[in-house]
């Protein structure tokens, strides 16, 4: 089946003019970065006009003592590729003329315990600070300035150029988080890292691992070792589930460390306990163990609070994890007790509380634990997950001197869909588009509590749909860095206009980094342009050989082209159209109309570099829909789906061009008798 499309392809292929269709017509190129890219924004920005410094091969990284990790972990990041040696040597007092210097001393007083001040001349980059944190913040936003490819694996060709100037620059709020739930769908150790490297770049320094639930129990305690085997064994839908050891955690929590990010771990109690009641039986009051639990209701588990056991319980449970935990917080969840009656609830928070601050940390809990009858608790902090601008528990524990942490649930909550054509995440709480999470003041945003009780925003994300590591980034690109920059950047600096372009600005950075990202509608997003080859011959006796293949972006990056925007060009194809619905994401999607005896297809020709390895994707809709391409140069690929009924289903290939391949056809067609397909969300990258 696939040779027989693949000749008509090739026919088409050939038939096409020398000219190549542009494959976006909604993204724009991206530009040279000025000071002002950055996300968050920064507090004060002075540029240099016409001052640029470019990296040399022959630079180092200066460390002042204290700085050496940072040091490291900016060489290691700017090595893959640039492919430059950049030793990292001891700084003096002063910064050396050239290089890049990252010293503890010097920077602007406004920069506080977390903040940095850049200083780039033609000569050289200088970032100071007062901490190790505030310098690694300092080479987020270096990263930021330089162009995109610099987050690739393998080596680009440069040149890497930072516009001059300076910025100063700290934090609005000390507490910037994101959450993750494990516990309804697990996530490996591999994938919680991975996560804390994508949102070290936005300056969060909090991650809040949801470790407890209904559905499953995913951390190791030695005291009661069936949470973990028994209550680990399974999560949503039924899956294996899994849990941490000891040793797994400490090495969450050590990573997160090298990020300058602090892990909060949160056990939910009295609520949200079955995995916990059905690993031991004497935890509940009629001493009956219920089935494991792999369904997504909430509200119908408690402890038993009347039991001097639950109390030994909690207390050795909190105890082992604050061992584990050298961050100030213990989360003990908190919310939709509904199957406890409030006098013990109220009981149980009281017992509860004493147990964190007697290990030397502050108590964590959702807005709910703000009850008048829960006691206040030295430095407690509140999270409020509401869905109004107003709320008497929150108002409740500020009187009393709790702090705030902001994660109103139609704002912050990266599990909401973007849209009811969203494939995964829930809209309980309504759809969160990225103007949505970007749109609040968290400073303002609930009556009756001044911004001096507010200790920051957190970006939660429940799993309930949420299986892999592709879901949460997709789900968390780009809503978590408009939610971080409400948490660092200066309120004076909110402005939508201005976000959105910064924000399309990291659309090609996300390319290089491999992270699947939602193309909002709402954000221009910004392609990588094609380099210029060199002009100078290698430094060699020897004839030049074609280059080995690399994995870099291609001319047009996002292939969907105009079928957004209602215009097929750049698709052409018998059968090929437009429709409204269903769609994944957007509008609009790519349709095929399939008859007895012809396979639909839709087809487009996009610019490529040679010698260069490429993945096309597409999300697909209907049954035996193949996805490829063919080109002077390169093997024909195509993947296809036997079935995917009415959802849409990923596909993806990965080929390689030759070494005078400049253009392929990308294609997708249906197979004879099947209904019509759809497609979208096609990407090149």
């Amino acid at each position: 089946m696939r040779s027989r499309f693949a000749t008509a392809i090739a026919a088409t292929l050939v038939g096409a003019s020398a000219a190549l269709v542009v494959a976006v017509t909604s993204a724009t190129p991206a530009a040279a970065a000025t000071l002002s890219d950055v996300v968050p924004a920064p507090a004060t920005v002075q540029p240099a006009s016409g001052v640029t410094y470019t990296l040399p091969s022959s630079a180092t990284i200066h460390a002042a003592s204290g700085a050496t990790d940072v040091a490291g972990y900016l060489a290691t990041l700017l090595r893959r590729s640039t492919g430059y040696a950049l030793p990292v040597a001891t700084a003096g007092t002063s910064p050396p003329g050239s290089g890049i210097s990252l010293l503890l001393s010097g920077a602007d007083a406004a920069v506080g315990t977390e903040g940095y001040q850049l200083d780039v001349t033609a000569a050289a980059v200088v970032i100071r600070a007062q901490s190790a944190a505030g310098l690694f913040h300092g080479v987020q936003t270096l990263r930021q300035l330089l162009p995109a490819s610099v987050e690739s694996a393998t080596v680009q060709p440069g040149p890497w150029t930072l516009p001059g100037g300076r910025i100063v620059d700290h934090p609005r709020f000390g507490y910037r988080g994101a959450m993750l739930d494990v516990a309804r769908h697990f996530h490996p150790v591999a994938t919680v890292k991975q996560y804390l490297d994508q949102i070290a770049l936005y300056k969060i320094n909090y991650l809040h691992l949801h470790l407890s639930d209904d559905q499953g129990w995913r951390i190791a305690i030695d005291s009661w070792p069936r949470l973990a085997t028994h209550g680990g064994s399974t999560q949503v839908g039924g899956g294996p589930g899994g849990y941490y050891t000891k040793a797994q955690f400490q090495e969450i929590v050590a990573h997160a460390a090298s990020r300058y990010i602090t892990v909060v771990p949160e056990i939910d109690m009295p609520g949200h306990t079955n995995a916990a009641l059905s690993s031991y039986a004497e935890l509940n009051c009629n001493g009956v163990a219920p089935p494991l639990y792999t369904g997504t209701n909430v509200g119908f588990s408690s402890l038993c609070t009347t039991k001097e056991v639950t109390y030994t319980f909690v207390n050795q449970v909190l105890g082992e994890l604050a061992a584990l935990t050298p961050g100030p917080f213990l989360h003990i969840g908190g919310d939709e007790a509904s199957a406890t009656p409030a006098d013990q609830y109220a009981t149980f928070v009281n017992r509860v509380q004493p147990m964190v601050t007697s290990r030397g940390k502050a108590v964590m809990g959702w807005h709910q634990i703000g009850a008048s009858a829960v006691q206040h608790s030295a430095n407690r902090i509140v999270q409020y997950w509401g869905l109004s601008t107003s709320d008497a528990l929150v108002n409740t524990a500020v009187s009393r001197g709790a702090k705030v942490v902001m994660s109103p649930a139609n704002r912050a909550y990266l599990d909401m869909k973007y849209n009811s054509s969203t494939p995964i995440g829930l809209s309980w709480a309504g759809f969160v588009e990225v103007q949505t999470a970007y749109g609040w003041d968290p400073g303002a945003y609930l009556s009756g509590v001044p911004a001096s009780a507010v200790l920051g925003v957190e970006a939660p994300m429940w799993t309930e749909t949420i299986v892999t590591a592709d879901h949460i980034e997709f789900m968390a690109f780009p809503r978590l860095p408009a939610i971080a920059e409400l948490g660092w950047s200066p309120w004076s600096t909110h402005n939508w206009d201005s976000f959105r372009l910064r924000l399309g600005a990291q659309g090609p950075r996300w390319t290089a980094l491999g992270i699947d990202f939602y193309r909002s509608p709402q954000v221009p997003w910004a392609t990588i342009p094609p380099t210029t080859p060199a002009t100078t011959a290698p430094p060699t006796s020897t004839p030049p050989t074609s280059a080995p293949p690399t994995t870099v972006p291609p001319a047009s990056g996002l292939v969907n082209g105009g079928f957004e925007s209602g215009s097929l060009a750049p698709w052409t194809g018998t059968g090929c159209s437009i429709v409204t619905a269903p769609v994944r994401t957007g509008s609009r999607a790519l349709a095929g109309a399939v008859t007895s005896s012809d396979n639909a297809r839709c087809q487009q020709v996009v610019a490529v570099r040679p010698n260069t390895t490429y993945r096309l994707q597409a999300y697909v809709r209907g049954s035996y829909v193949y996805l490829g391409t063919i080109g002077t140069g390169t093997s024909d690929v195509s993947a296809w789906t036997p079935n995917t009924g009415g959802a849409y289903s990923p596909l993806a290939v990965t080929f390689t061009t030759g070494p005078s391949t400049t253009s392929v056809a990308v294609y997708l067609h249906g197979w004879y008798g099947q209904a019509n397909y759809h497609a979208d969300d096609i990407t090149l990258s």
